[in-house]
């Protein structure tokens, strides 16, 4: 199953790899890896996914279980089960980021690009 990060994803790894001082592509493997494991916990109790991402798309191999379940969401929508989780992922991008909302990026800190 493939799908192109959503701005709000993309966003999310960009105020990671400015608070964590690493660059964009580790950052978006970072968010994407949480929102996938995210959503699969939800769904089968996975604690562990494999995943891929070049560029900005995401291939992921779901559980029968998240299948399943993306399946029937999709069907009732109308829409590909690779776009339900795509919707998905973008509502879990942004998860843990409130962890460093207090925290600042030191001032002698290296610029990310």
């Amino acid at each position: 199953m493939q799908f192109d990060a959503s701005d709000r994803l993309l966003a999310a790894a960009d105020e990671w790899a400015e608070k964590r001082m690493t660059d964009r592509e580790d950052a978006l493997e970072t968010k994407v890896e949480q929102a996938l494991l995210e959503v699969e916990h939800l769904v089968s109790g996975r604690q562990e996914v494999e995943f891929e991402v070049d560029g900005e798309t995401v291939t992921y191999e779901p559980s029968d279980d998240l299948a399943a379940f993306l399946d029937e969401q999709a069907s009732r929508a109308g829409i590909d089960p690779a776009d339900v989780l795509a919707m998905h992922a973008d509502l879990f991008a942004t998860v843990f980021l409130d962890n460093y909302a207090d925290e600042e990026r030191p001032p002698n800190a290296p610029p990310t690009e």
